[in-house]
């Protein structure tokens, strides 16, 4: 669940625009609802130009039914919101913490250096459609 206390609020209001990495887990899934409805309340009562550009999935593993199936779910109820890019679960991403190291220091060729590669590529993509995205809000 995220933690939605002063900071978060705070980062909300000077914010532009969000993009909200979410696990494909249960829990995480949930606590995307409470966040949305706290950027919602943000936006009605402190800043009425945040936006969400974007919803990405994180720390996927697709091997098991339960992620399939979250993620299903939260490509089916946020719909185009949710970005094509997926980041994967990955060991050698974990390992990078303790390196204080960046992912593509550290495996460059890896699948999670790939995934955010893709990832900055779809973000930097949006441009104008980021308008698109904010003429349909994220319920």
């Amino acid at each position: 669940m995220p933690s939605l206390g002063m900071l978060t609020i705070n980062a909300l209001t000077a914010a532009d625009s969000v993009i909200i990495p979410v696990q494909a887990q249960y829990l995480p899934a949930k606590g995307l609802e409470q966040l949305l409805r706290t950027i919602t309340r943000v936006k009605r009562q402190l800043n009425p130009q945040l936006e969400v550009d974007g919803i990405v999935l994180t720390m996927v593993d697709s091997r098991t039914t339960l992620a399939r199936e979250i993620n299903a779910l939260i490509r089916k109820t946020y719909g185009g919101h949710v970005f094509a890019s997926e980041i994967p679960r990955s060991i050698k991403a974990a390992e990078i913490s303790v390196e204080n190291k960046s992912i593509y220091d550290h495996d460059r060729n890896g699948k999670a250096a790939l995934a955010y590669e893709n990832l900055t590529r779809e973000v930097l993509s949006l441009g104008k459609q980021i308008k698109r995205h904010r003429a349909d809000p994220v319920r």
